[in-house]
This record gives C-alpha cells, structure tokens and sequence, in this order.
C-alpha cells in the first residue's frame, strides 16, 4: 500500500458530531469548551487543549485519582479548550449512547470513556462486592441530556430484566438496580472461589443491562 492511500485510508472523517467514531477502538470528541475522559485515555489531539484531573462533586480530587492497584474511584480529567481529542482504551470497543433530558445509567467506572460536560454525574460503590474486588465495584450514575462515551471488551449483549449477571463482566444498566447476591452452591461444587460466585440479580424495572464477552476485574 503506498503512502498516499495509507494516509486516505486512516485520516480522521470530517464530520459536524461533536461524538464520532474513528473506527471501532478510537474515539473523537470535538471539543468547544470542556468534556470529560478516562485519565489515560487520550491518544492524540488536534487544536488548542489543557488536560486536568477533575475533582469530585464533594470536593478534591482523591476520589478520582486513587492508585489504580486499589480498584477505587474512577480517574477522570477535563479536556478544555478547542480542537479533537482521539481518545481510546486498551482496544475495547467504543459505544456512543445519546442521553435524553430524562434518560440516566449506570456504568463500571472501568467502562466510562468520555461524556459531555452537560451530563450530571456521581460516583458510587457497590459496598456488597467488597468481598468479591477490593474496595467494592465502582460505578458512575450519568443523568442526560448528553453524549456519552463507553468501552467494552468486544460486541455488548443488551439484555432486559429479569436477568442475573456475572459482575465483572457487566458494564452498565438503565431504569434497573442490581441485588447482589452469593451463590454458595457453585463455590462448594468446584472447590474454589470464582466470579459466578457472586451474581447481581436485576429483577425490576424495563430497562436494560449491558454485558460484554469479557471478566473485567
């Protein structure tokens, strides 16, 4: 392939959505003023963009920017200013959800990408899979309107309730809450612990639970 169709090939698309994919891993943001990313997850940017840790609605930055090795919080920076940023995690494919004035969901705080700075947003934790992943499992509730960006490893299965799913491979869910729960059973019979161990139960609601092909923690 010579370098002129390379380049044609692989060049960022022209287009007027401020959200786009570039392909099925790398995202572009258009940014006019500020959004919000994964720290770590910018690739390349055009424009004129500062990156800064963002601080938590009750103040400070810790809750975001704790070890990686705690598995607590969800680091979050501020891209401000004006150009594209290309943003991308570890290969996973990017999903672009668009939020209505009354849509919201929660996702694995591992699985958050980007969102527009118009969402609403508050980071909590599943205290009840503290035995399970240290520190609990960290998910983000996201409000709309908006744009919002996550990553999954491989194609995501939308699933409605009731359904019961394995928490390291659930990803996000919408107008549901999980129950967690230990199946003792399956712990006994194979002699060891393990992710089925531990199973959110989503029973009410008609939204919808996002799993992907993959155990995350």
């Amino acid at each position: 392939m010579d370098f002129e169709r390379f380049k044609r090939l692989n060049a960022p698309t022209d287009s007027d959505e401020a959200f786009q994919l570039e392909n099925s891993y790398t995202l572009d943001v258009a940014v006019d003023g500020t959004i919000l990313a994964k720290a770590g997850s910018m690739v390349a940017y055009t424009g004129d963009l500062s990156f800064t840790g963002k601080a938590s609605a009750e103040g400070g930055i810790r809750g975001f920017l704790k070890q990686a090795a705690t598995n607590e919080g969800t680091p979050i920076m501020a891209v401000e200013g004006n150009g594209h940023v290309y943003l991308a995690d570890h290969q996973k494919k990017v999903q672009i959800l668009e939020l209505g004035p009354d849509d919201s969901v929660s996702v694995n705080g591992e699985d958050v990408l980007s969102f527009g700075s118009g969402l609403s947003y508050e980071i909590n934790t599943i205290d009840s899979l503290a035995g399970a992943f240290a520190g609990g499992l960290t998910n983000v509730f996201l409000q709309g309107p908006g744009r919002l960006a996550i990553t999954t490893h491989g194609d995501p299965l939308v699933v409605e309730p009731p359904v019961s799913t394995d928490p390291s491979a659930t990803v996000a869910w919408s107008g549901t809450r999980p129950n967690v729960e230990v199946n003792k059973n399956l712990s006994d019979m194979i002699g060891q612990e393990s992710g089925e161990r531990f199973q959110m139960n989503f029973t009410d609601g008609d939204g919808f639970v996002v799993v992907q092909p993959y155990e995350e923690l």
